[in-house]
């Protein structure tokens, strides 16, 4: 079963791209067709484009921010008993099919469900419900797809369910100074990035290996990706030692 480890990594990559609007740069997705030259200060488009390199940043739009209060039914804050009357209200859930798992280290909970076409031929995804240390109550929903969660799955659909949520994300009326895009990370690409009024934050997150080409363009050749609703990315409740005792 996979380990969940997941809020200390936000917390930094909240820190590496919460600037601003950002667009990478010298990063491209693998893609079967040769990339075309990269022009100065380019950076990656999604994959199946007609151009690998060109420079996307998110426009500001006159909307109200999008309220990140959970995924479906789940909202942030509920106890473990309602997100399970969440899971099973909104996949038809059976309780033999929703599986425990305990961060030894954070001393949080997870409830984890796989989901079959959670994205519309997207693949079977795995859901994790994380609880928090103190407050017993939901603090983070993730999704992963992966080989490890379809054995199905290649990186051409990794990097077209990125695009598709990625697109509906922008679109979506996040504040614009906390949304990024196609930002590298140790391991990965930042695809989306976005917050709401109350800091409550969306990442989308693919992941794989980088290999460098012509030109010194890197390209990606994804394992997994990764999508994050989180209720406090930067001081989640999870287990610190406090100060002092060692």
């Amino acid at each position: 079963m996979r380990k969940i480890y997941l809020l200390p990594a936000l917390v930094g990559l909240l820190t590496s791209v919460a600037a601003g609007p950002l667009a990478a740069q010298g990063a491209v997705p693998k893609q079967k067709a040769p990339p075309k030259a990269a022009a100065a200060g380019a950076a990656p488009a999604p994959a199946g484009a007609t151009s690998t390199a060109a420079a996307e940043t998110p426009a500001a739009e006159d909307k109200t921010a999008k309220a990140v209060d959970g995924f479906r039914s789940a909202k942030f804050g509920m106890s473990e008993t309602d997100v399970r009357a969440a899971m099973a209200k909104d996949f038809n859930a059976k309780p033999d099919a929703i599986k425990i798992q305990d961060n030894a280290s954070e001393l949080t909970r997870s409830l984890l469900l796989a989901v079959p076409e959670l994205l519309p031929n997207g693949g079977t995804a795995e859901l994790s419900y994380v609880f928090g240390y103190k407050t017993k109550s939901l603090i983070q929903v993730g999704a992963v797809w992966s080989k490890g969660t379809d054995t199905a799955m290649t990186p051409e659909k990794l990097f077209s369910n990125a695009n598709i949520l990625r697109a509906h994300f922008m679109g979506e009326g996040f504040k614009p100074d906390s949304v990024a895009v196609n930002m590298p990370v140790a391991g990965g690409i930042v695809m989306f990035r976005g917050s709401d009024a109350k800091d409550r934050s969306v990442i989308l997150l693919l992941q794989g290996t980088f290999e460098n080409k012509e030109n010194n363009q890197r390209v990606l050749t994804p394992t997994s990706l990764l999508l994050f609703y989180v209720a406090d990315a930067k001081s989640p409740d999870i287990f610190k030692l406090p100060p002092g005792q060692f």
